[in-house]
């Protein structure tokens, strides 16, 4: 089935449940609760953070990328114990969400985002803006991430990218 706006009752109730499934990730991380952010994908996930230039020539160059669970463990362990970095705040906006197609389990939908830092010295400033590009999948009765691709229209990453998209 191929979803362009939801009319049914299903469609909309499908589209309801990733926009909680990408409220609750963008609390996750403004929590920085990663435990509970690694438990937004299935084991066998694909996650990269793209600029909107590289993702639109198809080059393979990502700011950002983990294969697997164990991947993104790994990235969080490195922020925790030896990343150096100014402290930060930052503030996930999600918005404008579509579910592009369902095939089964399968999900296809993409979400808008941007994201608010907020550096100890500096005013609030706008990081980073762009969308998401996923496909999820039905797990117990709960949304996971078998992929996301978060592409950003930055031309650049302002300051560093610490934490995840």
């Amino acid at each position: 089935m191929t979803m362009t706006s939801p009319t049914s009752t299903a469609d909309t109730a499908l589209r309801a449940k990733v926009r909680d499934f990408n409220d609750d990730y963008a609390g996750a991380l403004d929590d920085l609760d990663f435990a509970r952010w690694v438990d937004c994908f299935t084991e066998q996930c694909h996650y990269r953070v793209v600029s909107l230039e590289n993702f639109k020539e198809g080059l393979p160059l990502s700011v950002m990328e983990c294969h697997g669970a164990g991947s993104l463990r790994d990235r969080i362990a490195a922020i925790r114990q030896t990343a150096v970095f100014e402290p930060r705040t930052l503030r996930r906006m999600v918005s404008g969400v579509r579910v592009d197609s369902v095939e089964g389990e399968q999900v296809r939908a993409q979400a808008n985002f941007a994201i608010f830092e907020s550096l100890s010295d500096r005013e609030p400033h706008v990081f980073m803006t762009g969308r998401y590009l996923d496909r999820l999948t039905l797990h117990e009765d709960r949304l996971k991430l078998v992929e996301r691709v978060c592409v950003f229209d930055n031309h650049r990453v302002r300051t560093s990218l610490v934490y995840p998209v």
